[in-house]
């Protein structure tokens, strides 16, 4: 671990570098350039809110979300998707990407699944000021009585949660995409699936018991539900936020287990 922080020094300019590198090619030829990280969330809230309002749109029996504008529940989920998804296709590809570099040059290889992460999480920061623009909207149009205390600062655990299993599952796609390359396709499947089983359109106490159970087995759900529990003012859900914090450290571990087993074979490969 010292010496993984040592290399974390030693090769900041270079992480930073990959991480403005990852910003520019992803809107590179844009003419709307990062103002698409605003635009993007806004327009999707808008058709899931028009397909999805009148038919799961209800409000809901949890007492955290009753009174929460469906636009806004949509794309509080939206948003951590949407990182979590760009942030594990990036980290994916990144080594494959890279190759050239790789071949040439001597650095820690995690440096470039670990960039790609933190440049999907920057971007979706930007992106979370979309959010505070639609609460504001809603404050001001009425019907909507945002309860503004303490736990609203707490929803930032989550998002730390949810960055460092970004990096978890990062590393062990990385090492798996460099060795099957199928990856790429069965992880969009998967993704879809965790899409689904995160609640992002519909409200899960609408569901039952069994299939909310079923649900928190997908940690990425617990920490969208944590997040948006905060956010609207009210106290986390600490069992599950046990359990997503679990897995997360599991995962990050694993994931840095399987890179520094296999890294050395990469060269090989790609």
């Amino acid at each position: 671990m010292n010496q993984i922080v040592k290399n974390l020094k030693k090769y900041m300019f270079l992480l930073w570098e990959l991480v403005k590198k990852t910003i520019k090619l992803r809107y590179r030829r844009s003419y709307l350039g990062i103002l698409w990280t605003l635009i993007e969330p806004l327009l999707t809230m808008i058709v899931l809110t028009i397909v999805f309002g009148q038919l799961l749109g209800r409000d809901s029996t949890d007492a955290a979300f009753e009174g929460v504008p469906y636009p806004i529940y949509v794309l509080s989920g939206r948003l951590l998707y949407s990182f979590f998804s760009s942030a594990t296709n990036s980290s994916m590809k990144s080594i494959r990407n890279n190759s050239s570099m790789i071949k040439k040059v001597y650095v820690p290889k995690y440096i470039y699944p670990v960039s790609g992460v933190i440049a999907n999480f920057l971007i979706f920061l930007i992106s979370l000021i979309v959010l505070a623009g639609v609460v504001v909207f809603f404050l001001i149009r009425g019907g909507y009585q945002a309860p503004i205390n303490g736990y609203m600062l707490l929803s930032v655990i989550p998002l730390i949660n949810l960055f460092l299993l970004g990096i978890g599952v990062g590393l062990l796609l990385s090492t798996l995409c460099v060795f099957f390359r199928d990856m790429e396709y069965l992880w969009s499947v998967l993704l879809m699936l965790i899409m689904y089983c995160s609640a992002i359109f519909y409200f899960p106490d609408r569901l039952g018991e069994e299939a909310v159970m079923l649900l928190k087995i997908n940690p990425l759900f617990g920490i969208i539900h944590n997040f948006r529990v905060s956010f609207f003012g009210h106290p986390f859900d600490g069992t599950l936020m046990l359990y997503t914090w679990g897995v997360t450290i599991v995962v990050l571990g694993l994931g840095l287990y399987a890179f520094y087993r296999k890294q050395d074979k990469f060269i090989l490969y790609i």
